[in-house]
């Protein structure tokens, strides 16, 4: 993995500052996501800073899944994540870690807590916690148990893990202040009863841990140097700071923040696109228009345009708010590079040509890039009938029009030059066949006496495999979908973000695999779906991206 030199920022400078002082040897972070559904665009950019500094500074990453909230979380979802971290260009530091691998030690902290009188059992039911916790101007109340004694919250708290109380009926809360002026401080609840069946604990546990007590603990485990996390998590440091001074734990990580990603024309909420997946305005979670991972990587979206994205909008702590068309930028940057160019044709006219001539006509060889000759070439075949695109004809075209028109003459890419000799319309007025006439002295030179500006493309009706098309648009017509407080976010959806179109394709593509991607020259840039190409049965390309941002027009 090969990628331009990384930008500076701040994290970077504590980092360097950390290493040049000799406060640590080498750097560890982690990427620790919830198995609760499927990464999106928001995640990448944490993936590529985590993994990025790692490898930037010879450190590790590790992948470590927050599986605290067992009734949410499923092994579709972990597995998922793991194939986009991978499919990114990165691998973790060792085994795949999981909260759950600390179960017995995050008990064993809270005891200690107990002990020393910094935790306790808490009676209280989740509405009366909630007016006891008070408000961002009013200061807390103390819990009635908060007074209980360590011998009794200890004995209470083993119970609640034996299993002798129901569900949500007591809770282990810190014992920190409740007249802090952050709320995350006045006492947070740290465990809570839940009997779930548990992916990798199954039924071991009916006690789970909170998160902002798992996660610092685990880092701390983990000997983590840098705890990096997006900004809602500024007002939880002190608790992760605070949990850490309490505990006899083997390290204290520093947690840094930065500023989450928001992409127009999109949601990243994962309830959100959950929402949309359950309600079946996508077809999955891997649908191509969605920002999940998945969807990105079926639409043909690229690792190392991602990463490009992801190095292009830096890392701050002010609001990294991003047009698509950045998005698309990078994808497009990186494809022009890549991408070998084939012909395609997506809304077909058939064409005629009246004197072709068998054995005279001749097919040229063209090249699949013209910066990139050790792409090879392959053989551009012509017949009688071909089909070019319907917008590449018009009877009354504008002024500076250079493509087909009555009497005019166009050249066919890598072929010949041909004029439009005679339009057929069907009953309701439609232009439904061009005859046109071949200029058998134009193949690979200009005609003599006349200039011809138009090229078009085109493809050989008798050479030419049928082909499914998905013209891919923004899922959403609002830049911010959800951020109208009086509207459903569903109300901005884009009627017209999928178009599926047959069309044909040059015959050089039936040997591509699945996500193999390709410039359908003039046309934009199209995948090979992974998992509906199938060479002999069905042939789908996904657009993933035109060849200039159309969205602004």
């Amino acid at each position: 993995m090969s990628d331009p030199a990384p930008v500076q920022h701040f994290i970077r400078s504590i980092i360097e500052a950390d290493l040049a002082s000799g406060k640590h040897a080498a750097i560890a972070t982690r990427f620790p996501p919830e198995p609760n559904g499927y990464l999106h665009i928001g995640h990448a950019k944490s993936i590529c800073l985590n993994f990025g500094l790692a490898l930037d500074y010879q450190g590790t990453c590790n992948l470590r899944f927050d599986d605290t909230n067992p009734e949410k979380e499923t092994e579709e979802y972990a597995n998922a994540i793991q194939e986009d971290v991978r499919w990114l260009g990165f691998e973790w530091n060792g085994e795949v870690r999981w909260a759950s691998d600390y179960f017995q030690a995050l008990y064993d902290y809270a005891e200690e807590l107990i002990g020393k009188g910094l935790a306790y059992v808490d009676d209280l039911t989740p509405e009366a916690m909630r007016e006891y916790r008070g408000t961002l101007t009013q200061p807390g109340r103390a819990s009635p148990c908060r007074s209980r004694t360590p011998a009794e919250n200890l004995d209470l708290f083993q119970r609640m893990k034996a299993g002798e109380f129901p569900d949500g009926s007591r809770t282990l809360r810190a014992r920190i202040d409740m007249a802090s002026p952050n709320i995350n401080m006045r006492d947070p609840v740290i465990y809570r009863i839940k009997r779930a069946h548990h992916i990798r604990t199954g039924d071991a546990w009916c006690i789970y841990p909170m998160y902002d007590y798992t996660h610092c603990i685990s880092d701390a485990l983990e000997r983590i140097t840098h705890s990096l996390c997006t900004l809602e998590f500024e007002d939880h440091r002190p608790l992760y700071d605070w949990v850490l001074e309490h505990l006899s734990v083997p390290a204290h990580p520093r947690q840094i923040e930065f500023s989450r990603l928001e992409l127009h024309t999109t949601v990243t909420s994962k309830r959100k696109l959950n929402q949309l997946v359950m309600q079946r305005h996508v077809t999955a979670w891997d649908d191509p228009r969605l920002p999940t991972l998945h969807g990105m990587r079926r639409r043909g979206y690229t690792p190392a345009g991602i990463r490009e994205f992801a190095r292009r909008i830096g890392i701050s702590k002010s609001d990294n708010v991003i047009d698509m068309a950045v998005l698309e930028g990078c994808i497009r940057e990186d494809l022009e590079a890549k991408a070998p160019r084939v012909m395609a044709v997506i809304n077909p006219l058939k064409v005629v040509l009246s004197n072709y001539q068998e054995g005279v006509t001749a097919s040229r060889s063209a090249g699949f890039h013209p910066n990139h000759p050790e792409f090879g070439e392959r053989e551009v075949p012509i017949s009688r009938e071909i089909w070019i695109e319907q917008d590449d004809f018009l009877e009354t075209p504008p002024a500076g029009w250079q493509r087909l028109t009555p009497g005019g003459e166009v050249r066919l890419r890598y072929s010949y030059v041909i004029k439009c000799e005679e339009v057929v319309k069907d009953a309701a007025g439609n232009v439904v066949e061009l005859r046109c006439s071949i200029d058998h002295e134009t193949l690979g030179k200009n005609p003599v006496g006349r200039k011809v500006k138009g090229v078009i493309h085109w493809v050989s009706a008798a050479h030419a495999l049928a082909i499914e098309v998905r013209l891919y648009d923004r899922l959403f017509l609002d830049a911010e979908p959800d951020s109208h407080k009086d509207r459903d976010f569903l109300e901005f959806l884009n009627p017209d973000s999928l178009k599926v179109v047959n069309g044909w394709a040059e015959a050089c593509v039936a040997q591509a695999e699945p996500e193999t991607r390709y410039q359908f020259e003039r046309l934009g840039y199209f995948c090979a779906d992974r998992f509906d190409y199938k060479p002999g049965e069905r042939l789908a390309f996904n657009r993933t991206v035109t060849l200039k941002d159309s969205w602004s027009r």
